[in-house]
């Protein structure tokens, strides 16, 4: 194949994927920046740190909306436990917070199918209980310990997750609120998220175009074998939930089962290996070690049930896949996707900024806390 003609077609497959997905972006980043501002760090705290089933469901459910990845949730779940959160809420708030989020479920919606778009939540919301009260039965009790809730959440780096007290929140005003949940979005959630996601982009055009439709379907096509591999390629990749969405697409339409691009939606964004090292000092080796097993092998459950759901509702995720996006005018998709690029702008400029760098030091709240070259 002629390079500049593989190239071209690439990133026709990628553009086609950023006109589908670019709305649905938009929304998913105006919801997270509204629960940033709405949902303070001190409530969160307090419900996460008594009760071994009870705290571990808070958790779950609390990690499902909010929009951070593997690296980014490191900090915010470290904070929780130093606040009080027991074990397995921090398990669990590792678990479901980078497997989902609402920019995640809304980019799911665009590029895959309903079924996926509810399957995706529930099975990250299983997983976080499952390793979460499975870590919590495996640990004594921790002593109770009276916590000054009114403190904002701050990473081992000194990064503030919040630094005003809820107190001076809630004299502001809800036009204050919401400026503040918009240049949240628009500045720290899409300055974590935009370059991997157009990483994600470019990698699903890649694939599209590079991988032969018949390799896909004998290797990934479907059934536990498919799955066991997919799992050895997902744990130690670095990818968020939001990159990994465009990339699980075109496996599907390359052939791979449903189940099996789940488990890759799963496992991607939840571990990487860098991550590894973090875990151990905040859940202890034993607990990482259930905590990856249990994510594996619920992973792999869910992705078996899924396929059972297609199989038994006569769907082919290949014929089905992106058109959950047609319901958009094309006029709506080219304005999100202008707006989506103007909001890219700053912090892939930054982020380049930073990679060319001399000199690297000091560490941000994505937890990457980097030496003096």
């Amino acid at each position: 194949m002629n390079i500049a003609i593989f190239f071209t077609d690439a990133l026709q497959e990628s553009w086609q994927l950023l006109v589908q997905s670019a709305p649905y972006m938009l929304f998913g980043l105006l919801i997270g920046g509204l629960l940033k501002v709405f949902l303070s760090a001190d409530y969160v705290a307090k419900h996460l740190g008594s009760g071994r089933f009870s705290s571990v469901f808070k958790a779950s459910l609390l990690g499902i909306p909010i929009p951070l990845c593997s690296c980014g949730v490191l900090p915010a779940a470290a904070s929780l436990k130093k606040q009080g959160a027991n074990k397995g809420a921090t398990a669990a708030f590792l678990i479901s917070t980078p497997e989902s989020g609402v920019d995640s479920i809304s980019i799911t919606y665009a590029l895959l199918d309903p079924i996926m778009t509810v399957a995706r939540p529930v099975s990250a919301f299983i997983s976080a209980m499952a390793a979460g009260i499975g870590i919590n039965l495996m640990e004594q009790p921790p002593a109770q310990k009276k916590t000054d809730l009114t403190l904002a959440v701050h990473s081992d780096c000194g990064c503030s997750e919040g630094c005003s007290t809820s107190h001076e929140q809630t004299r502001e005003s809800l036009t204050s609120k919401l400026g503040t949940g918009l240049r949240y979005a628009a500045t720290d959630i899409w300055g974590d998220l935009a370059g991997w996601f157009f990483v994600g982009l470019l990698a699903a055009g890649v694939i599209t175009v590079l991988i032969p439709d018949e390799a896909i379907a004998n290797y990934l096509g479907g059934g536990l074998s498919s799955m066991l591999l997919m799992l050895c390629l997902g744990i130690p990749l670095y990818i968020c939930a939001t990159a990994s969405t465009p990339i699980a697409a075109a496996f599907i339409l390359k052939g791979v089962s449903p189940g099996t691009a789940l488990v890759f939606l799963l496992v991607g964004p939840a571990t990487n290996v860098t991550s590894l090292s973090v875990l151990f000092g905040i859940l202890g080796k034993k607990a990482t070690a259930f905590y990856l097993c249990t994510m594996a092998v619920i992973a792999v459950l869910c992705g078996l049930t899924l396929d059972l759901v297609y199989a038994s509702l006569g769907i082919s995720a290949v014929a089905i896949v992106g058109n959950a996006s047609e319901i958009l005018p094309e006029a709506v998709s080219m304005v999100a996707v202008l707006i989506l690029l103007g909001l890219s702008v700053p912090p892939l400029i930054t982020a380049i900024q930073k990679r060319f760098s001399t000199v690297k030091s000091g560490c941000d709240c994505d937890g990457d806390c980097k030496d003096n070259v």
